[in-house]
């Protein structure tokens, strides 16, 4: 065994502490160190997440402009309302109601198959009339005719007979006018009406006023009463 120096022992008890102390606070120191490396690390690559972007707001396409309400069925020449008639007319056989009406247009149509006259203030029937018509080789033009003469005591001057409150509506001579409305009688190609109801039309009737004559045609509410011209 080696031989240990003089004074070794005194000295190596003397720094014993000294050197535990060393080692402690190099291990503290160390320690130290490793956490400022850990908080540095941290700070560098665990950046705290971006807040999330609020959510954009979902937005609907606009929606498409609604497409225009058809017209209304409403008008001076449109079935706005009809007399209440309990079944056909019979001959001679006439319905009148002016309250029903309104101030407006004057429109007149004719039903050749159902013998049937309507008259229509503002799109409102005010009137009805079973009628008289011409057959064979004197028949009842159908079309649109205006009303271009009005003479309440009228007489043919090619029948020399009386056609009291007529309204012309050809020049030939047709017309709607008083007659004695019965069955087995039938007129030159006019429209006879009964004499009291001939004097009402005569009445709210003016020139100009349209009369439309056809075969089968039958009204309902909403229908027009006259055919829009083409344009």
């Amino acid at each position: 065994m080696a031989a240990v120096p003089p004074g070794w022992r005194k000295w190596t008890r003397r720094r014993l502490p000294l050197v535990a102390a060393g080692v402690v606070v190099a291990g503290l120191l160390a320690l130290l160190l490793l956490h400022m490396v850990m908080d540095l690390a941290l700070a560098v690559f665990d950046q705290p997440s971006p807040p999330p972007a609020p959510a954009m707001a979902s937005v609907a396409p606009p929606a498409k402009a609604a497409a225009p309400a058809a017209p209304r069925a409403d008008g001076p020449f449109v079935v706005r309302s009809i007399l209440s008639i309990p079944g056909p007319i019979k001959f001679g056989q006439f319905y009148w109601d002016e309250t029903r009406g309104e101030p407006g247009p004057v429109v007149i149509t004719v039903d050749l198959t159902a013998r049937v006259l309507s008259v229509f203030e503002n799109g409102h029937e005010v009137g009805a009339a079973a009628i008289l018509k011409g057959y064979g080789d004197k028949p009842t033009p159908l079309g649109v005719f205006p009303i271009t003469q009005k003479d309440a005591r009228h007489v043919s001057s090619i029948y020399d007979a009386p056609m009291p409150w007529m309204l012309r509506l050809t020049n030939d001579g047709v017309s709607i006018h008083g007659s004695k409305v019965q069955a087995g009688y039938a007129t030159n190609g006019c429209i006879g009406v009964p004499d009291a109801f001939a004097a009402k039309l005569f009445g709210v009737a003016h020139l100009g006023d349209r009369v439309i004559i056809t075969d089968g045609k039958q009204l309902k509410l909403g229908d027009p009463i006259v055919t829009p011209a083409k344009g």
